[in-house]
């Protein structure tokens, strides 16, 4: 179907309408939002109060921190003692010391070896065989004076023969002189019948036989003399061996060391390869040198120096109270039984330095004490009871006073105080604080 068979009817014009203008209406008026500002505000008030409220803390807690760190004391009342500490090493008062043999032979002057020694540590009693030197060279040599002995005592006899044959000879001989003085006498007897030459040949063959008897008669009593020095110096020479035998037999019994008390064995050092180690077996050994020493555990003692200013304060029978650098914790009870009585002055560069040895006697007998320990000693020098007392840290030095800060509320109140005798860590107070009051230390 096409378009000219259905034709499109043409739209009808309507007349325009007429407008009405409208006239303007006002717009309503909003309400004010008081509520929202309320709750803006409350906001805001809670926020600067919780502001404030945190600042308030933030400042407590640093008045908190401080607080906490400044550290405090007590003021309290008790016994108030002051002391000297004193150092020095542990020994016995009641000991004996074992040496080597000091040999009295002079040929035995040569190093001794040590064939055995007892143990360091072992309780021995008198009497008890503590170490033996190898007595060996000195048997040999003492049965070589034996030898000798008996050697000297056969030739005195031989002499003593020998002497008695001269000494015939000697009477024989004397014999002879007086029967040729007798035969000249009877001679000169009968020169009457003789010539004047033959009365004086007869006379003097007599003088002659009398002065050889004379003679003989005074060779008796030197010969005698002779052969009994000569019978002394074999004696003489006897008697030196038979000291010598004895010397070394002393020497071989003293080979043998036997304890002379009871007691506690502590071996000596000595040098060997660059250190220093205790005595052994096998050691070579000089006559005289240190082996131990034998020590009551029951008796012991500390020996220290003090200064020479702090010696006027030390008094005879002061107690004290002594530890053991090797044993912590180990409280023994002492006095102080002896004072030097001069300073001694140190070595080199401290020469100048004056020390006063002090010993101090440990009365609690404790088995660890031995000798040679290192040792300190707290030597109560005064004692106050029911003395009031304040930490030496609170107390200040201001303007050539002593004063105090003490506790009130939150801060501290700076007090003048009188004190008098201080140790290390307290001071006793004259006037100033009560006891219980809090005092600042730092």
């Amino acid at each position: 179907m096409s378009a000219l068979t259905n034709p499109v009817p043409s739209p009808v014009q309507q007349p325009p309408k007429r407008i009405t203008p409208v006239a303007p209406q006002e717009a309503p008026r909003k309400p004010f939002p008081w509520k929202g500002w309320l709750v803006f505000g409350l906001i805001v008030a809670g926020s600067w109060f919780g502001y404030q409220r945190w600042q308030q803390m933030q400042r407590d807690s640093a008045q908190r921190s401080v607080a906490a760190a400044i550290r405090t004391g007590k003021v309290t009342t008790g016994m108030f003692v002051r002391t000297i500490r004193v150092a020095g090493t542990t020994a016995a008062r009641q000991y004996a010391n074992i040496t080597a043999p000091r040999l009295r032979g002079f040929e035995s002057r040569n190093q001794m070896e040590l064939l055995r020694i007892v143990k360091n540590g072992t309780w021995v009693k008198p009497g008890q065989e503590l170490a033996q030197v190898d007595p060996g060279a000195m048997v040999d040599h003492v049965d070589d004076i034996k030898s000798t002995i008996t050697q000297s005592e056969s030739d005195v006899k031989k002499r003593i023969a020998e002497q008695m044959v001269e000494l015939e000879s000697l009477e024989q001989t004397l014999r002879v002189a007086k029967s040729s003085v007798d035969k000249a006498k009877l001679e000169l007897q009968a020169a009457e019948v003789r010539t004047d030459i033959e009365r004086e040949l007869l006379k003097l063959s007599f003088d002659e036989s009398e002065a050889r008897y004379k003679q003989s008669q005074l060779d008796m009593p030197q010969k005698k003399i002779v052969q009994g020095a000569e019978i002394k110096i074999l004696g003489f020479t006897k008697e030196r061996h038979v000291r010598h035998r004895n010397r070394h037999e002393n020497d071989i019994r003293a080979y043998t060391v036997n304890s002379p008390m009871e007691g506690l064995v502590v071996l000596s050092s000595q040098w060997r390869g660059g250190e220093m180690t205790q005595v052994q077996q096998g050691d070579q050994l000089n006559p005289g040198q240190p082996l131990m020493k034998v020590v009551n555990p029951k008796s012991m003692q500390v020996e220290a120096n003090i200064n020479q200013a702090e010696s006027t304060d030390m008094r005879i029978g002061q107690e004290a109270t002594i530890g053991i650098d090797a044993f912590t914790g180990l409280q023994l009870k002492g006095k102080i039984y002896s004072i030097g009585a001069l300073a001694v002055g140190g070595w080199r560069q401290n020469y100048y330095i004056r020390t006063v040895p002090v010993k101090l006697d440990i009365l609690t007998v404790d088995n660890r004490v031995i000798p040679d320990l290192s040792a300190f000693a707290d030597v109560a020098v005064e004692s106050k009871a029911d003395a009031t007392m304040v930490p030496l840290g609170a107390v200040r030095d201001e303007d050539g006073k002593k004063v105090v800060y003490v506790k009130k509320g939150e801060g501290f109140e700076k007090r003048p105080v009188t004190l008098g005798s201080a140790n290390n860590t307290h001071a006793v107070v004259m006037a100033g604080l009560t006891a219980g009051e809090e005092v600042r230390l730092d």
